[in-house]
């Protein structure tokens, strides 16, 4: 009989290696970073922020035209959508590398509260689309003058 020495950090490591393919299993990514990279996998960074008067958000939309990009409010959710086409004059076979992404994307994002969106502004410059979302405007209490008669 072969004797083996006895390591109490094996379970540990046993453990947190069960623990990682929980994790992974539960919210599946891409193993390599070049799966990421294929054509029609991309989502646009968006920062958002409160102002005085609005909520803004910014979304990076580099290399996409105005036309390609449409902003909707439905359901007090505000969704940016929009297409980033390949350049179609190079052929696959010329390209060494090719790291950025094309295609379709989605994104939405949930208001805290109802706006009109007729009041909604939206620019676009520098492959940078800006929105502001105007706060409602707060209830002001009301006087009202009491004839006596």
């Amino acid at each position: 009989m072969a004797l083996v020495k006895w390591d109490p950090f094996r379970e540990v490591t046993t453990l947190q290696e069960r623990i990682n393919r929980l994790f992974e299993d539960a919210f599946p990514r891409a193993r390599d970073r070049e799966e990421d990279l294929s054509p029609g996998v991309w989502r646009p960074a968006v920062d958002i922020y409160e102002g005085e008067t609005a909520v803004v958000l910014k979304a990076e939309l580099p290399g996409i035209k105005k036309e390609d990009v449409s902003v909707e409010v439905k359901d007090n959710v505000l969704t940016i959508k929009g297409e980033r086409k390949a350049e179609s004059e190079i052929k696959e076979e010329m390209y060494y590398r090719r790291e950025r992404t094309y295609g379709s994307f989605s994104r939405s994002f949930n208001l805290q509260y109802t706006v009109t969106p007729d009041k909604i502004k939206a620019r676009f410059k520098d492959g940078v689309l800006e929105i502001e979302v105007p706060k409602p405007e707060e209830e002001k209490p009301k006087q009202i003058n009491v004839n006596v008669d």
